[in-house]
């Protein structure tokens, strides 16, 4: 067989990186809804109780019946009624029902295609000292999930940094996803190297891990 000529090669090549971004877009893709909804999940289960402690002491039924309608329209799929409803809760700024508000605000607004507008949202909600940290944590992972601008990523790879050297619960995937802001910003020696510690290190999640893996193997090769 004939050698390729230097342009043919080129196009390959082009080809080639092509199909290994397209592949790694679609794996992101894949674990980037499993992330977003095991958080939300989190959210949800300590807001929810940090609600009904609000509901049992200031016996806020208004409030209460809104949220719940709130949640009811957007397991519906109806984003903007859900959208009004939040917006007419008035609860006091740290209180259950106003802190899962906020980050179904967001939610609506990044599953609208606003991602610009959610991560300011979440932003917000990571700097907000009258919260408990767990909500902070998890609102600088989204904020992260959110983010595709490079301004938007140098900030996010800053936070998510605190939480893997902080000892977050969410430190490892604070390091999975400042591996794939750094893929994006086209750091690949750099995204190699922390997944590579992610596989490497036995107290990961053994979900993460593997993931780490499959990724790394997608743009190593």
């Amino acid at each position: 067989m004939a050698d390729r000529n230097p342009e043919q090669e080129n196009l390959f090549k082009e080809i080639d990186e092509d199909l290994r971004q397209q592949k790694y877009a679609d794996l992101w893709k894949k674990y980037n809804k499993l992330l977003i909804g095991i958080l939300i999940a989190m959210v949800a289960g300590v807001g929810s109780y940090k609600g009904w402690e609000s509901y049992q002491l200031n016996l806020k039924y208004e409030e209460s019946n809104l949220f719940s309608s709130a949640i009811k329209s957007i397991e519906a799929s109806n984003l903007d009624v859900a959208q009004s409803i939040l917006n007419n809760i008035k609860g006091a700024s740290n209180s259950g029902y106003s802190i899962l508000t906020k980050f179904n605000r967001a939610s609506i607004l990044s599953q609208k295609g606003y991602k610009n507008e959610a991560a300011r949202l979440y932003l917000d909600l990571s700097q907000d000292k009258n919260i408990e940290k767990i909500y902070r944590d998890i609102a600088i992972i989204l904020h992260a999930l959110n983010s595709s601008k490079s301004d938007r990523i140098a900030l996010s790879l800053t936070k998510l940094e605190l939480l893997i050297n902080s000892g977050s619960s969410f430190r490892y995937t604070a390091k999975e996803l400042s591996a794939m802001l750094l893929y994006e910003m086209g750091s690949i020696e750099k995204a190699l190297a922390l997944y590579q510690e992610l596989i490497d290190d036995k107290t990961a999640p053994n979900g993460t891990r593997e993931r780490a893996s499959e990724m790394s193997s997608v743009i190593g090769n």
